[in-house]
């Protein structure tokens, strides 16, 4: 194994993959990103204090204290079936560990709702990765999978039904009970988890299946919710809206904390079983919107949009496995809150 650490991460440019690659490369990791920027931004976008050497496919970043990120603007399955087929092409060093973030994403209006077809690429990105991973199992390290929280069944979060959901809620045994998702992209993300069970029995892979619930951040996207409505309050706003009836509640946890929690695990987890990352608790979006309105200082009406989505009515995580790690969160909701709204009114 090389002295330098190698870190792959696959869709490296987007939200949580450029706070993952930022938190890699302080720790002294030299990080390989593969991204097509469907939705991700380029690294010249926010990497600062770094030169860059553009060669035939790949731009090489480092800088004074000996950081170095080497970036490929590619597809990931282009690549990874290439890799396949002609292995070296890629000239990959051996990695200590490999993030797959790679994804169809996007706030619920454009994607989950509008064209939830077009998300079934999800299946194709994580079928071609996984047979590069188990194929290259000695070779590739400890390798987290971004699955998702809506992988869960959505009788477990219903009115009246609702639970905090455990990550025994969704297991690949006999004993085990797997339910009907509530959306495509939930379906897709359970195909995703299997993947990585078969890997890990199969083939050896030492892969962890990750269940983020709901992250949030100052650099996130406005057509995420958290930013849209600290947008609208920014504005002051009255009423100040939220979609759906505004009763449903999330599991809301800050980026910063979202990334340790995903180091923790890719490190403690190998058999393929799911980790569950909030905070566990829950925040309904009325809720949100009032925190909004208190931080900017003043006092709205605060009103549902029920014409548009609501998604599932309660989605809160049980994290007493992830806290096993010897995890902690730094962050409280309204602290992160009020770095989003800073950031928003700044722009």
């Amino acid at each position: 194994m090389a002295t330098t650490t190698s870190v792959l991460v696959t869709g490296g440019c987007g939200f949580v993959g450029r706070h993952l690659v930022q938190d890699l490369l302080a720790d002294g990791c030299e990080v390989w990103v593969v991204d097509n920027l469907f939705t991700g931004k380029h690294p010249d976008k926010w990497l600062s204090g770094f030169s860059k050497d553009e060669k035939n496919d790949r731009i090489e970043y480092s800088n004074k204290k000996g950081q170095r990120l080497i970036f490929l603007l590619t597809d990931i399955v282009s690549l990874l079936q290439t890799e396949l087929a002609a292995p070296g092409t890629a000239h990959f060093p051996e990695f200590t560990e490999v993030y797959h973030l790679a994804a169809v994403v996007g706030g619920r209006a454009v994607l989950i709702e509008q064209d939830p077809i077009f998300v079934t690429q999800n299946h194709v990105i994580d079928s071609v990765f996984f047979q590069w991973a188990a194929r290259n199992a000695r070779s590739v390290g400890r390798v987290l999978y971004a699955s998702s929280s809506v992988a869960y069944p959505k009788a477990l979060q219903n009115k009246g039904a609702e639970q905090t959901l455990k990550e025994s809620d969704l297991v690949f045994e006999d004993s085990g009970h797997i339910g009907l998702p509530e959306s495509i992209y939930g379906w897709l993300k359970l195909t995703g988890e299997y993947l990585a069970v078969v890997s890990a029995r199969k083939y050896g892979l030492k892969v962890c299946c990750v269940r983020p619930f709901n992250g949030f951040g100052d650099d996130q996207e406005l057509s995420y919710p958290i930013p849209s409505i600290a947008a609208r309050a920014a504005r002051r706003e009255d009423p100040l809206t939220v979609w759906g009836s505004g009763d449903q509640s999330r599991d809301f946890i800050y980026i910063d904390d979202f990334v340790s929690a995903l180091r923790a695990s890719i490190t403690h987890v190998s058999d393929g079983s799911g980790v569950n990352v909030g905070l566990g608790n829950n925040t309904t979006f009325k809720q949100v919107a009032a925190i909004f309105a208190k931080l900017e200082g003043y006092q709205p009406a605060i009103t549902g949009l029920t014409e548009k989505a609501e998604g599932s009515y309660t989605l809160r995580s049980d994290i007493t496995k992830l806290k096993s790690f010897g995890w902690q969160p730094r962050v409280s909701v309204e602290e992160g809150f009020g770095r989003v709204l800073k950031r928003v009114k700044e722009q």
